[in-house]
């Protein structure tokens, strides 16, 4: 077992255990508990859940959605949790769910600087997706399309971790070796949807200057 399996191995244990016994719907709760600020990491979740499709329990695609679906509950029951109670809920209870006010700051930050579709790039990004939500709906995000970023960002954050799974098979424990692949693949990600950010930003301008100049 790995170093990180073994400081975890209490929570492994528990994971292991909820999926084994409750298959898919085991699934979508520990990530629903993942995506609502409960401790409860997703790689864990999902690398095990790869490791059973080798075994045949669980089918890729079915596994992938089902933890996404998980992941859109779990981040609109946050989102909600911002909209109504917004940074008063960090000040009193962050905490208790490992969260201080410099991680809602920063997301905010984040939201600011991108706009809404930080729901998105939120949900690859391992220290942020947790708890992009708070100000998503601190902001007052429109539901239907936080919801729409939210499980595309799932999709493909999921789809990583259960490819890595499959192929890792019985030694999905060691996961921690390949964290440098992963952080390749999310960094692709992220500079693609930065240069896709700012093609379409530089787009929108040129417009707007065609469209006065035809008014001029």
């Amino acid at each position: 077992m790995s170093i990180l399996f073994e400081i975890l191995k209490p929570l492994v244990d528990f994971v292991t255990s909820i999926i084994s016994n409750l298959g898919y719907p085991g699934v979508i709760f520990l990530m629903v508990l993942d995506s609502a600020m409960i401790p409860i990491p997703s790689e864990i979740i999902l690398v095990f859940s790869g490791y059973l499709v080798t075994t045949g329990t669980f089918e890729p695609i079915s596994l992938i959605l089902a933890g996404s679906l998980g992941n859109v509950i779990g981040s609109i029951i946050t989102y909600y949790i911002g909209l109504k109670f917004g940074r008063l809920f960090i000040q009193r209870f962050g905490k208790y769910f490992f969260i201080k006010e410099h991680h809602l700051e920063y997301t905010e930050r984040l939201f600011q600087k991108y706009g809404d579709k930080i729901s998105f790039l939120g949900r690859l990004l391992p220290a942020i997706r947790t708890y992009i939500s708070l100000p998503c709906g601190v902001a007052k995000m429109n539901l239907l399309k936080y919801s729409m970023y939210t499980f595309i960002g799932s999709v493909i954050w999921n789809t990583i971790f259960t490819y890595i799974g499959i192929q890792l098979g019985s030694k999905w424990q060691e996961i921690d070796n390949y964290s440098i692949y992963l952080e390749i693949v999310t960094g692709s990600v992220i500079v693609g949807f930065v240069i896709w950010f700012i093609i379409k930003m530089l787009r929108k301008r040129r417009s707007n200057e065609k469209s006065y100049c035809i008014f001029i």
